[in-house]
C-alpha cells in the first residue's frame, strides 16, 4: 500500500511521527522506499546538491519533471511529492494550476508542494484533486529577499507565521513544512494545526521531520547546521575512489574473478 494523505493525518491524530526525505533519483528512491520511509520530497534542492546551482532559484520544471519520474519509478510504498520550483507558480494561480497539473499528470507526483501564503492557488489545486503540501518559516525561492537563509518568526513575527499556518491549513494544505523558525514557535503552530507538521531546523515539537538526502548520508560539502548525518558517504566514495584507483595502477583489477574466460 501507498501512504496517502489519509495516512499522514490520521498518524497525527494518534501521535505517531513520522519521517520524510528528499529524493532525487531513481536509485536512492527505492533505496529509501525500502526502507519504509512513508513520504519522499523530489525538493527544487535538487539544484545544489545535484546540479551544481548556488540556490534553488534557476531549476526549472523541466529540471522538477526529470527528477521526480526518476523518483516516482524506484517508489512502490512512499507518497512522493513533487517541488514547485520558483516562478512556476508565483506569476498566477492559473499558471500555477497548470504547472501543478504538469508534476502530476506528467511527472507522476502524487501530490505538491508551494512555498509561502499561496491560499488561493491552494485552494484551486485541492479543488481540483491535486493534494498540497504548504511551506512557511525559511523559504528558499525567496532567499533574496529574505536576505540570506537565515531563522524566521522570531519576536512579533512568530505571530505572521502562525497565521500563515492556520491560513494555509484553511485553504486545503494537508501538511505543512515548518523551516528554520524557533523550537517554541514550531511547537505551538503543531499544537494549533489539525494537519501534520514536518520540521526541519523547528525543533522537535514537529509531528514529523524532514532532512534532505545528501545531508543524511554525510555527501554535503557544507551541511547546514540545522541537518544530521548519520553516515559518511562522502568518506566512503572517496576512499572506493582511490582504492580502485591504486588497483588499476597496481594492475591488480581486474583479477580473473573480475573478467570473462
Amino acid at each position: 500500500m501507498r501512504t496517502t494523505i489519509h495516512d499522514l493525518k490520521a498518524w497525527k491524530s494518534e501521535g505517531r511521527r513520522f519521517a520524510m526525505l528528499t529524493a532525487y533519483d531513481f536509485p536512492t528512491a527505492r533505496i529509501l522506499d525500502q526502507a519504509g520511509i512513508p513520504l519522499l520530497l523530489v525538493g527544487d534542492s535538487v539544484g545544489r546538491n545535484v546540479l551544481g546551482y548556488a540556490n534553488e532559484i534557476p531549476v526549472t520544471m523541466q529540471d522538477m519533471l526529470h527528477h521526480t519520474r526518476a523518483v516516482v519509478r524506484g517508489t512502490e510504498h512512499a507518497m512522493v511529492v513533487g517541488d514547485m520550483p520558483f516562478l512556476s507558480y508565483q506569476v498566477s494561480v492559473e499558471e500555477g494550476v497548470r504547472n501543478a497539473g504538469r508534476l502530476v499528470k506528467d511527472g507522476g507526483a502524487h501530490a505538491v508542494k508551494v512555498e509561502g501564503p499561496q491560499y488561493e492557488l491552494i485552494h484551486r489545486l485541492v479543488e481540483i484533486g491535486i493534494p498540497v503540501m504548504a511551506h512557511v518559516g525559511l523559504t528558499p525561492q525567496s532567499v533574496y529577499g529574505l536576505g540570506g537563509n537565515r531563522v524566521q518568526g522570531r519576536g512579533e513575527a512568530a505571530g505572521t507565521v502562525l497565521d500563515q499556518a492556520l491560513l494555509l491549513e484553511k485553504a486545503g494544505a494537508f501538511a505543512i513544512v515548518l523551516e528554520a523558525i524557533p523550537a517554541e514557535l514550531g511547537a505551538e503552530i503543531t499544537s494549533s494545526l489539525q494537519i501534520p507538521t514536518i520540521g526541519i531546523g523547528a525543533g522537535n515539537g514537529c509531528d514529523a521531520q524532514v532532512l534532505v538526502v545528501n545531508d543524511l548520508l554525510g555527501l554535503s560539502e557544507r551541511p547546514p547546521k540545522l541537518a544530521k548525518a548519520y553516515a559518511d558517504l562522502r568518506g566512503e566514495i572517496t576512499r572506493a575512489a582511490k582504492e580502485f584507483a591504486e588497483d588499476v595502477e597496481r594492475g591488480t583489477f581486474p583479477d580473473e574473478e573480475h573478467s570473462y574466460t
